[in-house]
């Protein structure tokens, strides 16, 4: 009978712990304790550099060591020898689960979405090595079945759950790590050419839609004054404008990378497509990167000096017409 069985026997018997019978075997049970954690402390080392390889650099160790040793004590206080396990590997199983729950009550994130943010990790792994490049969200998102704003959730719920700690870094480079809201320099760029673009779409439309868009959207000025100033009624604007944003629609949908084959499911006639077709090759080629990016600032803001001179041509023709 081991010391852990003598003493709740003696429990059970009703034995009085002043008894000698009753002290001696608590000291039993308590240097039987002792050895074994004593002798097993190295296990708990070992299995948390095991787990710590694959955990951020933000966990912190030593609450994980005292998780594992306050196991390795249980473990040695309900050890039974008769049933016939090695205490390593008993105790084992119950270090393992006690750092499993330590991780569990300081990690922010709930386990569904670790779980998602691994099979979002693991799909755009396979489609990089498919693609040969990053995938973009919406290549993503098919894959996984998702809509991208789905997706867009689950980076965000990771995003809310990563921590920082405050001695990992120097003050002066902190700020470095927090999230920045500010565009980077690809992102940049690309904001910079949709504004040339925009530029070259406004400036491709027909003479009459081209006023009815500045007028409205840069010049704020009321249908009621519009129409009085081109001798039509305010309905007739209301066309001109819907018309307009048609045409800028397709425009800019035609430079996009990978443009939509029909983006209208087929409900254009060939005429309305041919025109359409004519007018994004018309912004295509009215102007080159360079020209583009010339619109805009280095912050990409719009050069409102670049709108000024064709603005003042655009009205003199319409008003001539």
């Amino acid at each position: 009978m081991t010391a852990a069985t003598m003493t709740d026997t003696a429990a059970h018997c009703g034995t009085r712990p002043d008894r000698p019978g009753s002290a001696v075997a608590r000291a039993e049970v308590r240097s039987s304790v002792e050895a074994l954690v004593t002798a097993n402390m190295p296990l708990v080392g070992h299995l948390v550099r095991e787990m710590m390889q694959r955990l951020p650099s933000h966990v912190n160790r030593d609450d994980l060591v005292s998780a594992g040793m306050t196991a390795l004590v249980l473990s040695a206080r309900g050890f039974d020898a008769e049933r016939g396990v090695p205490f390593a590997r008993f105790a084992a199983i119950r270090i393992r689960g006690a750092l499993l729950d330590e991780l569990r009550s300081t990690d922010w994130a709930s386990r569904s979405v670790r779980g998602r943010a691994r099979e979002v990790d693991t799909v755009r792994t396979e489609l990089t090595n498919t693609l040969g490049r990053s995938p973009r969200p919406d290549e993503l998102a098919g894959v996984m079945g998702v809509s991208v704003g789905e997706l867009s959730s689950i980076d965000a719920d990771v995003q809310r759950a990563s921590v920082l700690s405050l001695q990992g870094f120097a003050p002066e480079t902190g700020a470095a790590l927090l999230p920045d809201a500010q565009r980077g320099p690809e992102q940049l760029i690309v904001d910079r050419e949709q504004i040339g673009v925009l530029h070259d779409a406004v400036a491709e439309l027909p003479e009459r839609l081209g006023y009815v868009v500045r007028q409205y959207f840069f010049e704020q000025k009321q249908m009621s004054e519009i129409a009085a100033e081109l001798g039509v009624t305010e309905s007739r604007i209301s066309q001109l404008r819907s018309e307009a944003l048609v045409l800028l629609r397709h425009g800019m949908r035609a430079q996009a990378e990978n443009p939509p084959a029909n983006p209208d499911g087929g409900m254009q006639s060939s005429r309305s497509m041919a025109k359409i077709a004519s007018y994004a090759a018309a912004v295509a080629s009215r102007s080159s990167l360079s020209v583009r990016l010339a619109m805009s600032n280095p912050m990409g803001e719009a050069i409102a000096a670049a709108y000024a001179q064709e603005r003042h041509s655009l009205r003199a023709s319409v008003r001539v017409s």
